[in-house]
Order: structure tokens, then sequence, then C-alpha cells
């Protein structure tokens, strides 16, 4: 009987249960792909992660990383609480950083003081996105058009296309019609001085509305650094829509970005993953 090490891991929250959970199997070598995607679409979160040995050699280990749907190159809440539950069973790392092996290729990441966080991918792809497209989205977030400041791909791996609104109250008044959403990751934000506020949607996924979402901050934070739009450091707020009270910790060194937040496990044990 296949009993392998499992956490679950609240990522981005305070308090318990206010974060964005992440579902970690510690030990998947040897489990098949059909059997990764079954078990994320049964943890029915927004990612679940399995971790196996490293193929290059300068990383500490590497992580495959589900959603519900699909399985994805990269995203942020995953690492943070795939690392958390790698240090916590006993992970050492090789440097003074630890290093990711995933889908984008490696990705850093250190302890930054009680938090967790990890330099942001470069982007894969970035710019406008075509008006017939935008104009959809905001048709289907329920935008008005005096409130869509600029929207922009801020693709790392995950596939996100960002719109930029007027305010946080038009933020938080967003109700979707995911049908209409369409396939494509869309994340909205705006900022009323230095208070940043975020909302994740994938249409079609076990959980719609993404609770917190590293990912997304980090290709928004990237948009914002370039345009010169945000300070060297600052929060973005996610999740009150759905009880939670999400914080994405963003901080500018030179020309990276780390993104960071509180981690920590909820569930400890074992998960089954042979047949009876």
């Amino acid at each position: 009987m296949a009993h392998r090490r499992f956490k679950q891991v609240d990522v981005f929250g305070g308090p318990p249960f206010m974060g964005n959970p992440v579902a970690v199997v510690l030990d998947a070598e040897g489990m098949a792909d059909e059997q990764l995607a079954a078990m994320a679409r049964w943890t029915n979160l927004s990612e679940t992660t399995f971790v196996l040995p490293p193929s290059d050699p300068r990383a500490d280990y590497r992580v495959r990383i589900f959603t519900t749907l699909y399985e994805l190159p990269f995203a942020g809440h995953p690492t943070l609480g795939t690392c958390h539950a790698w240090l916590e069973a006993g992970g050492v790392p090789k440097g003074g950083e630890i290093i990711q092996e995933c889908g984008v290729g490696l990705v850093r990441l250190r302890r930054d003081g009680s938090m967790l966080a990890f330099a942001a991918p470069p982007l894969q792809r970035s710019g406008p996105a075509d008006a017939a497209r935008v104009e959809a989205v905001r048709g289907a977030l329920g935008v008005a058009a005096g409130d869509l400041l600029d929207a922009q791909w801020v693709d790392n791996g995950a596939g996100w296309l960002a719109l930029r609104l007027s305010s946080r109250a038009a933020v938080l008044a967003l109700a979707p019609d995911f049908p209409a959403l369409g396939d494509v990751p869309v994340g909205v934000f705006a900022a009323d001085g230095d208070a940043f506020e975020l909302r994740a949607f994938i249409a079609g996924d076990g959980l719609q509305e993404d609770p917190v979402t590293g990912s997304l901050a980090a290709g928004v934070a990237a948009w914002l650094a370039r345009d010169g739009l945000a300070p060297d450091a600052y929060v973005f707020h996610q999740g009150c829509k759905l009880g939670r009270d999400g914080h994405i910790h963003v901080r500018r060194e030179g020309a990276g970005l780390w993104i960071g937040g509180r981690t920590t496990t909820l569930v400890d044990g074992t998960a089954r993953t042979d047949e009876r």
C-alpha cells in the first residue's frame, strides 16, 4: 500500500484558513501522470503539487503543478507552499537559496524573515492584448468602460491577462459571467494610493475565483515596475470576496522582483495513492 507524505499548506495568509491552500505530495516519484491529474481533481484546490528528485543538478527539488484542469509550468502560491513543505519535511538546500525546478526552469526562493519569497520569473508574454479580446473580457466581468484604464498580458507561465481598473471599489464590485469569460486566466487590480487590490478568475476551474494568486501578483508587479506605477515595496490584498485575507508582499531589488508571504502547514500526514 503506497502511503506518501502529504501536507496542505496555507499560503499568503495570517491566521489559519485566511490564505490559499495548496496540497503537496512530497514523495511523488513513480506516480503516473494520470494519477497526478486525478489527485488534483480530487483535492479540488486551485493547485496540487508533486515533489520529485531534480533533473537539473543545480536544483534542490523538482515540482509538478496541477490545477483541476491541467498542468502548469509555474504558479506562485504552489511554489511557496511546496518550498515550505519540503523544508519542513527535512529538505536542506545546497546553497544559501532554495532552487526549485519546474516547467519554466529554475526558480530561486529564500527565507525572508517569517516569510518565504520567490524571485519572479521573466514574463513569457507581455504587452497589450488585442482590443476585441479586452472588450469581451471587460463585458464578461461587468467592468464599466470608464473604469478600465489598461489591459496587458502578464504571462509568466500561468497565462494571465491583467486589467488595471480605476479603483479598488471597482475591483471589489466585479461579478463575472464565467461562461462568457472564456478560457484565458484573467486578473484584475487597482491601487488607491499605496493600497493594491487584486482578484483572479479562471473560468471552468474547480474554484473559479482564486483566493490569493502569486503568479498573477508577480506578473502585475513586473508591469508596474516597468511603467513606474508602484513603489519599491508594497502589498497586494486579495481574497476578501471569498472570506480570505491574503497578503502578497512585493519587493523590487535592482532589476529583480521578490514575491513573498506567510506559509503555514494546516494538514500534515500521508496520502494513499495506490488501489485497494
